[in-house]
């Protein structure tokens, strides 16, 4: 099974941007003119998941909550303190999750539209 998630937003343009050089993903592939929208897939390759982004003329209309939140899991502390590095050369502030658990593991951010995403370090069992 391959696991997709598939979100509408304004800017493809921008979208592919954060997602490629803050959160690291690559670009899949994309689409133009089907049917009236235009897309991305995003994802790492070989693993069975990846996000898709359309645009089309229809403006999004997302509602969320803060407990809506799209997390990356780090393999280690010098991967998650990375990601920090990252975020803060790109002058992305950081937020306060809802959740108290997430503000103990992980470090949350906003996305370009406005979504949650949260990275942290991965447990090891």
């Amino acid at each position: 099974m391959t696991f997709r998630y598939a979100r509408h937003t304004t800017d493809l343009k921008r979208i592919e941007k954060f997602y490629t050089e803050i959160v690291g993903l690559q670009k899949l592939g994309s689409f133009e003119a089907h049917e009236e929208y235009d897309g991305i897939f995003l994802g790492i390759p070989g693993l069975d998941w990846h996000l898709e982004f359309t645009v089309s003329p229809e403006k999004p209309h997302s509602k969320f909550d803060e407990d809506d939140i799209l997390v990356f899991y780090k393999d280690s502390p010098a991967e998650l303190a990375s990601m920090r590095s990252i975020i803060e050369r790109h002058h992305i502030p950081f937020e306060t999750p809802k959740n108290p658990y997430w503000s103990r593991y992980g470090l949350m951010i906003s996305d370009p539209d406005g979504y949650k995403i949260m990275f942290a370090l991965k447990h090891q069992s």
